[in-house]
């Protein structure tokens, strides 16, 4: 259960964090294409998914250690589809406050520092372009604004909500959205934005159309 603790914030937190970085990047390659090559340079990107990468890492160990230092006693089921962290805290015979609001404090940080990323990089692009130029800049860009809504919806609903508002059955509903429905169509949805899939996908199709006409 403490190792699907650490995985799923060892894992979780990195997208959340590139979401972020994905809309500045998306903001430098509209707003200032020339110097592009410069700012998003190949270095740079390892730089960023690295240390991406390197904190969620060192935090979901951090959080995994902690949490199975605590005493469990009793019933130890836990409610939920999986070793969820919340969920496994209120099983804990000790009181777990203060721990709670530790965790609130760093959910909000994290999810509220690549939130405001995304929205800052789209109001500088909306406010660089055009009517027009900003209408089409918006267009390209939906692919990344789609996991954005469903991950950061759900994940703000989940752990940005007061302790008495929490309900066992919402968080296992939700939860479905940022652990399985948002990365699933990620790589669906960024691939069609690639014109040589799109060129490989027509070709398919017309492969298809003709061996049934056939």
């Amino acid at each position: 259960c403490g190792i699907q603790i650490g995985q799923f914030v060892c894992l979780l937190g990195p997208e959340g964090l590139l979401l972020g970085l994905m809309a500045y990047d998306r903001y430098v390659a509209i707003s200032h294409p020339l110097h592009y090559p410069v700012l998003m340079s190949q270095r740079v990107c390892l730089q960023i998914v690295g240390s991406s990468w390197a904190f969620r890492i060192i935090d979901g160990v951090i959080q995994m250690v902690v949490v199975m230092t605590f005493p469990y006693c009793g019933l130890r089921e836990v409610n939920h589809f999986f070793c969820e962290m919340l969920s496994l805290l209120k099983l804990a015979c000790i009181d777990t406050a203060i721990f709670d609001n530790v965790i609130y404090a760093c959910c909000i940080f994290m999810l509220f520092l690549p939130f405001s990323i995304i929205v800052a990089s789209y109001a500088h692009i909306q406010s660089a372009c055009s009517a027009q130029a900003g209408k089409k800049a918006l267009a390209i860009s939906s692919s990344h604004r789609t996991p954005v809504f469903l991950f950061y919806g759900a994940a703000m609903f989940i752990y940005l909500r007061p302790r008495r508002y929490r309900a066992p059955s919402h968080d296992k509903v939700i939860s479905i959205f940022y652990t399985i429905l948002t990365p699933m169509p990620s790589p669906l949805i960024y691939s069609l934005r690639n014109q040589e899939v799109m060129g490989a996908l027509r070709k398919a199709l017309d492969h298809c159309r003709i061996g049934s006409q056939h």
